[in-house]
């Protein structure tokens, strides 16, 4: 725990001081989010906090492959070698998109790229819990599964990158639940503790947290293409790597049942479940007015909240509960697997939803966010 926490602190403090730096060459290059229709920022307001971000990724990962624990175990150094060459291809191809405004078609092949580099390092998912067993993937239906994941928690991340603060509060919070659970596991299943998923997840939180000084209302820099994607790739990828290093047979084993065997695959989906509740929604919405997914609107969820009254960082405080409820709520509830877990959850999602439809009055757009 130690060595994670300590990745996790050099993450912080990278990603901290590199974004004032990324945020001066970002406004001298003219990388900035100007005001648009659909945005409720109202100045413009420099990228490249995901540039901040992976530096902190990528040097905190270099430092885990040189500490006594994490040092010796080299899959775990392999596979987050491989993730941190994926993240600084999807990086790229955000810092272009935030530059030149790429067409949807470009920025999804590079983020086909970065999957296949993640695919291609051996980091991929190998199983499927079923309701009365656990199947194994072929070579290729892995390949096309793991692929679609990716892009999809991509996607995802970036859709809800909206307001100040917001992306980088909801992964960090769900980065945190997942290194949790997947610590917690390796303690109950005799596991080793050194997974790919748990330093992943770790730098992961880490990074958020050394940006969401830069990035809380009112924002000084966003973060940008290049760290929304870099985020959902990050997750998706601690996820999958799980599959690889974790003995479903035991889980099964060892619980009787496949509670502990599901979580692995979806707790992400719960981790990032208001990303991609706003990402089918807006798949929906925007296929039902005869346009394509792709094209912007202003009707996200956070879109909904600032409608509702709510104020600009009590939205973001609102998304953050939601994101807590639902990611720690699954981790306690598939770890202690008790009634009390259940009644808990269901206290904390009652709170969620009051506080949520408590302000129904109306108001104006406040400033901030970048999509």
């Amino acid at each position: 725990m130690r060595e994670y926490s300590l990745v996790m602190l050099v993450s912080a403090v990278t990603t901290y001081l590199l974004a004032g730096l990324c945020r001066q060459v970002a406004l001298r290059v003219g990388a900035v989010a100007e005001v648009r229709s659909r945005d409720v920022h109202t100045v413009p307001i420099p990228y490249f906090g995901g540039v901040a971000m992976l530096g902190g990724v990528g040097l905190s990962c270099l430092l885990a492959d040189n500490l006594p624990f994490l040092g010796r175990h080299p899959l775990v150094g392999d596979d987050a070698l491989t993730i941190c060459i994926a993240g600084l291809v999807i990086c790229a191809v955000g810092v272009v998109d935030d530059l030149l405004d790429l067409p949807a078609l470009a920025k999804a092949a590079g983020q086909v790229l970065a999957a296949g580099i993640v695919v291609n390092g051996g980091v991929r998912l190998f199983w499927i819990p079923l309701p009365n067993s656990i199947i194994a993937l072929g070579t290729p239906t892995s390949i096309l599964v793991t692929v679609l994941i990716i892009v999809l928690c991509a996607n995802a991340v970036n859709f809800v990158d909206g307001l100040d603060g917001l992306a980088s509060g909801v992964v960090a919070i769900g980065s945190i639940a997942f290194f949790i659970y997947t610590y917690l596991l390796a303690y109950e299943q005799d596991f080793v503790v050194a997974t790919t998923a748990s330093l992943i997840t770790a730098v992961t939180a880490g990074a958020c947290l050394g940006f969401l000084p830069h990035n809380w209302h009112p924002a000084r820099m966003f973060m940008g293409d290049s760290g929304a994607l870099l985020l959902g790739l990050l997750l998706a990828s601690s996820t999958i790597s799980l599959t690889g290093q974790v003995d479903s047979s035991a889980l099964v084993a060892r619980d009787g049942g496949l509670v502990p065997a599901y979580l692995p695959i979806v707790l992400p989906m719960v981790v990032l479940c208001i990303p991609l509740l706003d990402l089918v929604m807006g798949y929906v919405r925007r296929t039902l007015h005869g346009t394509w997914f792709f094209v912007a609107d202003k009707k996200h969820i956070h879109h909904r909240l600032l409608a509702r009254g709510h104020s600009h960082v009590r939205a973001v405080l609102l998304m953050y509960l939601w994101s807590a409820v639902l990611a720690f709520g699954a981790v306690t509830m598939g770890l202690a697997r008790s009634l009390w877990s259940v009644a808990a959850f269901l206290v904390s999602l009652t709170v969620a939803i009051v506080l949520t439809v408590a302000n129904n009055h109306p108001a104006g757009d406040g400033a901030g966010g970048d999509s």
